[in-house]
């Protein structure tokens, strides 16, 4: 996997034509708006004071031309660096959510709104670098055109500009660092912010039903203040920047016109040179608060782009391994030894085709038989095998191909059922949706985000009509029916049982009803399997598993 600065600059790169052609009509404007005073200067001496009204319609001719020229130029530079600025942005934004949606995992342990925020704002702002360097090329080519002409008028006036220029330069670097520290703090408080307000509207009915409402807001409105502040605080630094270096350039521009003025009056200059010298020092004004402005950019694009390069640089939470799944794969499973997280030399077989049950007496190790089943981690000793190949030698996003985990708290997308359960044929999804007792749904259905516009046991219904849908050789289902009534969780196991007859299936779950189906269930006590046999047999022997199953 590239770093996350390898992908920053190889997206930034990719936009270099774009940005050449951009920052050559910007260039191309910054210098024609130069001319422009030195054209008046000479239409002065040459038509003006002599009376000569041929050569100021010339002068005029040649000035209406150069303004076509900079109309032009000004336009397609602005389109082509917008262009060059957002597909930057829609690339790197592509990254980052492929990064998130990575079958390694690795990103997911940030608040949803923080990855909101990297993925937009943070985005944008390190897209719009390239922006701001056109807009520095132009910049710059205006200063030395700027110089150069007033070298040519006066070799004084000259020398105080090129002197001058790059000390406002630095002194607006310095002041940009300030900026870009609080800039970094700002977006992370506003992350903070995002990612609890996504997680309040979440879990608005249960704070609700638990009466925890105030708890919540004053929770959040903590949060919010903090953010508040910070931005403030990155304002104020951008403010003082802006303010400091506008209130320098003003004072640089006086410098040059006092000058101008002076050589003037003492003879050094004609008229229409102290018009081309005052001009231009008008003009610097543009190209400086360009300077200011890019300094201003790049301060907070560093900050994003620090933001952006950690998450794209975040290490997977499994290694992608090098051999491919079998051809045909059968579905045994086996584990061996395995100790993760509360599962301590866990050992059990699976096999090809079997419906088995896994009642744990602690969610926290049915969870983690989960997470090891597919592979969202690998375990800390032992090996979780598939057709006698170890997971961890395989390719998370191939592993998918084979494996489907179905977790407790899945959710849905917007949309309608049929596009949740998926793209399989029609027939299917109708099969689907029967088996995971969600045939009384139309597949029409709209669905809002994350599911809100279905009840609690429709989503989760809908959830596991399209992991059975999927026709994975081995599915895995966490707790399929906590939100649905008993007559309805006995349909869901008649339909499970029915549909995956013949390939592997582990529901993983204290639900007496889906157990009751299986071929045979596994009882997890202190991470081993502490008895195996039929649901019926274990009820009837083992005092351990009535108090899980039937509690």
């Amino acid at each position: 996997m590239h770093t996350g600065r390898d992908v920053l600059l190889r997206t930034v790169a990719s936009q270099w034509r774009r940005l050449a052609g951009g920052s050559l009509l910007g260039a191309g404007h910054q210098a024609g708006e130069a001319l422009v005073p030195v054209l008046i200067g000479v239409a002065i001496d040459q038509a003006v004071a002599g009376g000569d009204w041929g050569r100021l319609l010339l002068w005029l001719a040649v000035l209406a031309a150069v303004y076509v020229g900079l109309s032009f130029s000004y336009r397609f530079g602005a389109l082509v660096g917008e262009r060059a600025a957002e597909e930057a942005a829609h690339d790197l934004r592509t990254a980052v959510v492929a990064r998130v949606l990575h079958p390694g995992g690795g990103a997911e342990d940030r608040l949803p709104g923080a990855l909101t925020g990297i993925a937009t704002e943070d985005v944008r702002r390190v897209g719009a670098v390239l922006m701001a360097v056109l807009a520095g090329v132009a910049g710059l080519t205006g200063l030395v055109v700027a110089g150069v002409l007033l070298l040519n008028t006066s070799v004084q006036l000259g020398l105080i500009v090129l002197a001058g220029t790059p000390a406002l330069l630095w002194l607006g670097h310095l002041l940009g660092k300030p900026l870009e520290r609080r800039s970094a703090v700002e977006q992370e408080h506003a992350a903070r912010a995002s990612g609890m307000a996504a997680d309040l509207v979440t879990g608005l009915r249960v704070l609700k039903g638990i009466g925890a409402e105030r708890a919540a807001v004053e929770r959040y409105r903590r949060t919010s203040r903090d953010s508040l502040a910070a931005t403030l605080r990155a304002s104020r630094a951008e403010a003082l920047q802006n303010g400091v270096v506008l209130a320098l350039t003003g004072a640089f521009i006086a410098l040059i016109a006092l000058a101008g003025g002076y050589f003037a009056t003492a003879g050094d200059i004609t008229l229409g040179q102290l018009v081309s010298a005052v001009g231009l020092a008008l003009f610097l004004q543009g190209p400086l608060q360009l300077f200011a402005w890019v300094n201003a950019d790049f301060a907070q694009a560093r900050a994003s782009a620090a933001r952006v390069a950690a998450l794209l640089s975040a290490p997977p939470a499994v290694p992608a391994g090098d051999r491919e799944p079998p051809e045909d794969v059968a579905g045994a499973v086996r584990l061996r030894s395995v100790s993760y997280g509360p599962l301590r030399d866990l050992d059990l077989d699976i096999a090809p085709g079997e419906l088995v049950g896994v009642a744990a007496t602690d969610p926290a190790a049915a969870t983690s038989l989960v997470r090891c089943l597919g592979r969202q981690a690998d375990p800390e000793a032992g090996t979780v095998e598939l057709d006698g190949v170890p997971l961890r030698d395989l390719d998370p996003g191939r592993l998918r191909e084979a494996v489907l985990v179905a977790e407790h708290d899945a959710v849905l997308f917007e949309g309608t059922v049929t596009t949740n359960v998926g793209h399989a044929p029609g027939a299917a999804v109708a099969e689907a949706l029967e088996a995971a007792g969600a045939g009384d749904i139309p597949p029409g259905t709209p669905v809002s985000e994350r599911g809100g516009s279905l009840s609690g046991g429709q989503r989760q219904r809908v959830a596991l009509a399209r992991a059975l849908a999927a026709a994975r050789p081995v599915l895995v289902l966490h707790d399929p029916t906590t939100a649905v009534d008993a007559v309805t969780e006995t349909r869901i196991a008649d339909g499970i049982s029915r549909l995956r007859r013949d390939r592997t299936t582990v529901l993983v779950t204290t639900s007496p009803a889906l157990l009751a189906v299986a071929d045979r269930v596994l009882l997890l006590h202190e991470g081993r399997v502490a008895d195996e046999a039929p649901h019926a047999d274990l009820l009837r022997r083992n005092p351990g598993y009535r108090a899980a199953v039937l509690a």
